[in-house]
């Protein structure tokens, strides 16, 4: 239980890395809150932490239901991110862990990005990140060892096609999280990135969808391609992706600061 006394509040918890980070980090002692625009997904991922086990199954209970709080909350809206943590801080303690892991993405020829798209992607990937930052900070700096951790994308480390809002909204999840390293340094707040490659999940299953749409090619073909960029030959799993995350927030990380970690098999980056 290394994150005990910890109160970590993960966003877009409810789903894909976000649940897998929420079960990573209630299986060493912290206590939760989730936030994510969909209620109901919120709620899935906490009942499925909050189940006792089954004679002969693992990993059984995580948390009590006390120790988990719910924050139904759009992440672009910076009124709905302060009301969420304020309330998540009323339930649970200050906040002493920040995970920012809300994403989307789009795929599209860069001539037939629409502003609307470029500005939605952006709000979500990067202005998200402001907001939250901003109002866990005070709680992060007055804490024995605070921590925000962004899970930004290999898409933050390099160039892929037909993802030109995605890549730029990842390369300033990384930016923002060198620059607040160096501000934060001379404090108890480390600031660093996680850039998966591209991971089972339901983003990467709608990108097999819209490839098999467009190309004709099979879903098991579409995966392949996308599978193809890790060195490895396969996505990566959220799990993996969890325990980068849950690394970076332990006591002895502290010397881990504005570090973008790439969990890609080996993709050069």
């Amino acid at each position: 239980m290394r994150l005990a006394g910890h109160h970590a509040l993960i966003t877009g918890g409810g789903t894909g890395i976000g649940a897998a980070i929420a079960r990573a980090l209630a299986a060493e002692g912290a206590r939760l809150s989730l936030v994510g625009r969909r209620k109901e997904k919120l709620e899935e991922t906490a009942a499925l932490l909050c189940v006792p086990a089954k004679a002969g199954t693992q990993p059984g209970l995580l948390l009590s239901q006390e120790h988990i709080f719910l924050a139904p909350a759009d992440v672009t809206d910076r009124d709905q991110v302060f009301q969420a943590f304020a309330a998540a801080r009323e339930a649970q303690g200050p906040v002493t862990i920040l995970v920012n892991n809300a994403g989307t993405a789009l795929s599209a020829p860069f001539a037939k990005v629409t502003p609307e798209a470029w500005r939605e992607t952006l709000a979500v990937n990067l202005d998200a990140l402001l907001h939250c930052c901003q109002a866990a900070l005070p709680d992060l700096l007055a804490a024995e060892a605070g921590r925000i951790v962004t899970v930004a994308s290999t898409a933050g480390l390099k160039g892929y096609a037909y993802s030109a809002p995605y890549v730029a909204a990842k390369h300033g999840a990384v930016g923002l999280t060198r620059a607040l390293a160096a501000e934060l340094a001379k404090t108890k707040v480390t600031v660093n990135a996680v850039c998966p490659g591209f991971t089972d999940t339901q983003m990467v299953a709608a990108a097999v969808a819209k490839i098999s749409g467009k190309t004709g090619r099979s879903a098991e073909e579409a995966r392949a391609q996308l599978a193809g960029f890790n060195p490895q030959g396969r996505l990566i799993a959220p799990e993996e992706v969890a325990a980068a995350v849950l690394w970076l927030c332990l006591p002895e990380s502290g010397s881990i600061n504005g570090q973008a970690i790439a969990v890609a098999g080996g993709e050069v980056v």
